[in-house]
């Protein structure tokens, strides 16, 4: 496949992944207010922030294929810093709501959901990293190939989220619900933190070019 070719196939992997994280946030926030919830919400809500990160990643592809010689635009280096943002904002959230449910020993009705939505984000998470590393090495270009790391993050948190919505839902284990929040807590404090470095042109994990 042509140089241009891959650009659109980046392109539209860049796309796919804003759309399912909408619709992921979505079903993420019902079920996870309907079961009471606290991982499942926090998932949800972290969803529609990595819509704004998908934002500025689908402009950063289109611009490194459409004017590759243009430097990052100040789109970008916004969308970057308000995401940041809202990854510590939903840090600060998920910390604040475990602790008050571990407090008052409150228990979700049920994790089911939890387990089916990981399931799939899982396994869609998985395809996407894999389409854009392919993609990444045969451009040579380490931003996709950053973004695939990105998005690699977004798969370690779909499985924080099975295994607490799994624990609970066939043991009922106690505060497990809440401690599942708290690992989501931390990837998305680490997310927010890379998301600053990259707005600063610093170099991490999860970069733009």
């Amino acid at each position: 496949m042509k140089e241009q070719g891959l650009y659109r196939v980046a392109f539209g992997l860049a796309l796919f992944t804003i759309a399912y994280n909408v619709a992921e946030g979505v079903i993420s926030m019902i079920f996870g207010l309907s079961d009471e919830s606290l991982a499942l919400f926090g998932f949800g809500v972290d969803s529609f922030v990595e819509v704004i990160s998908g934002v500025g990643i689908a402009h950063m592809v289109y611009r490194i294929w459409k004017f590759p010689a243009k430097e990052k635009s100040q789109f970008e280096q916004t969308a970057l810093r308000i995401t940041g943002v809202a990854f510590y904002l939903l840090t600060f959230g998920l910390v604040i709501s475990a602790f008050s449910n571990i407090l008052r020993g409150h228990k979700p009705e049920t994790t089911f959901w939890g387990v089916v939505i990981a399931g799939v984000s899982i396994l869609t998470m998985g395809f996407l990293v894999f389409a854009k590393k392919k993609v990444g090495r045969l451009l040579h270009s380490e931003a996709i190939l950053a973004d695939a790391n990105c998005t690699l993050v977004c798969m370690y948190m779909s499985f924080v989220l099975l295994i607490s919505s799994g624990l609970y839902e066939i043991w009922g284990i106690s505060y497990v619900d809440s401690l599942g929040a708290l690992g989501l807590a931390f990837f998305s404090w680490k997310e927010g933190r890379e998301s600053f470095a990259k707005a600063r042109g610093e170099s991490c994990e999860c970069g733009h070019e």
